[in-house]
């Protein structure tokens, strides 16, 4: 079969694709995530919480095929690096997937029985489904950057060597994932104020100005921690772009700063850190001017600003090891064979437009404003 993509633009392409999906799921399904966490923070009962869960209920599941999407894309496209995070982060995803279930039990069962402890702890379940995912993809991010303790046998097999999740609960990864929450929540608070009225949406309001600023004020204190103190990689000598992927075929050095190295190379890529600043910030003046639809595509901005800065940053590390940096994970040496990305590249093509275009009508569909008398009046449909 001919293929009319070079091995190298393929390995592009599906970095960029990944990037896409991981920002897609973010803004996305981000807002549920962020709406869920501020739930005993912009709802005081349950007429108000009811409100809060009906903005996310209809949509909620259909965002979380962005989460599926970037799954997938990462087993198929790049398998050492869902085998390498699998392996160092599954304690962590566990989490992860236990809070995630809670979210479908917690939409599904709260409004079964009309009793105020069951539907607390219903509500404290959608709590901690929100909460939990927020911070630690937060965290896994601020630990791929610091490098990731495993090794590569000469069978290419990948041996962890961590010590467990309090390993991943350093420092610098708790900042990452405080980031990861702050920016999440914000983004759900903009949402509810285009969603919600009354109580809720003056206190999502509230929020917005404190979330934003922290938002930003913590990203920028990421970027000098990243500066001064966290050791970037880089390829020494020419990396090899259209090569096998093999991973031990090259010599990897590591020093302080170097993840700001790109940033000097590409002169374009100042962009990103700048829209992860300007973003929260915007969404924070717009929400004051009354313009919550702007404030939402602010906030969109700035995490697209954010999810890339760490993107261009790494470029082309994916997975770096700090064990054996010439074992670290990148764009050049973690894919599958160039007929699999290409044959991916045309199945994505495909189908990531009916995704859009199912996403685009559902929100269409199900727009307005969800308030307080639409959920006393409509007790058996809605959440």
């Amino acid at each position: 079969m001919s293929i009319p993509f070079d091995y190298e633009t393929l390995r592009f392409v599906w970095w960029l694709f990944l990037g896409v999906l991981l920002i897609g799921f973010a803004i996305m399904d981000g807002f549920d995530l962020g709406v869920a966490a501020l739930l005993p923070f912009v709802a005081r009962n349950d007429i108000e919480r009811r409100i809060a869960i009906n903005t996310i209920g209809p949509v909620w599941d259909g965002n979380q095929v962005w989460f599926i999407l970037g799954g997938g894309a990462i087993f198929a496209a790049f398998p050492a690096i869902y085998a390498a995070s699998f392996s160092g982060f599954y304690i962590a995803m566990f989490l992860v997937l236990a809070a995630l279930i809670l979210r479908p039990v917690g939409f599904e069962f709260r409004n079964k029985i009309k009793d105020a402890r069951w539907r607390a702890f219903w509500d404290y379940a959608l709590f901690c489904g929100g909460l939990v995912p927020s911070l630690v993809f937060g965290v896994a991010f601020g630990n791929v950057l610091q490098g990731v303790p495993f090794r590569i046998d000469g069978d290419l097999r990948v041996l962890y060597e961590g010590s467990g999740l309090f390993e991943l609960l350093n420092p610098f990864g708790l900042l990452c994932g405080l980031v990861s929450l702050f920016m999440l929540t914000t983004h759900g608070a903009v949402y509810l104020t285009n969603k919600a009225d009354g109580p809720v949406k003056e206190r999502a309001a509230a929020y917005i100005r404190f979330g934003g600023l922290v938002t930003a004020g913590l990203f920028v204190l990421a970027g000098v921690w990243i500066a001064l103190g966290v050791k970037g990689y880089a390829i020494s000598g020419t990396a090899v772009a259209d090569g096998p992927s093999n991973p031990l075929l090259k010599t990897v050095v590591t020093a302080p700063g170097q993840w700001l190295a790109n940033y000097t190379t590409y002169k374009w890529t100042p962009i990103a850190p700048a829209l992860g600043i300007a973003g929260p910030l915007l969404a924070v003046l717009l929400t004051k001017a009354g313009r919550a639809g702007l404030a939402f595509i602010a906030s969109a901005l700035g995490i697209f600003g954010i999810i890339s800065t760490a993107g261009v940053s790494m470029f082309p590390f994916l997975m770096p090891s700090d064990i054996m940096p010439g074992a670290s994970l990148t764009v050049w040496d973690s894919t599958s064979s160039q007929l699999t990305l290409f044959v991916m590249l045309l199945a994505t093509l495909i189908f990531l437009p009916v995704v859009l275009v199912y996403t685009s009508l559902a929100f269409r569909i199900m727009r307005g404003v969800v308030t307080a008398k639409q959920v006393q009046g409509n007790s058996a449909n809605l959440y």
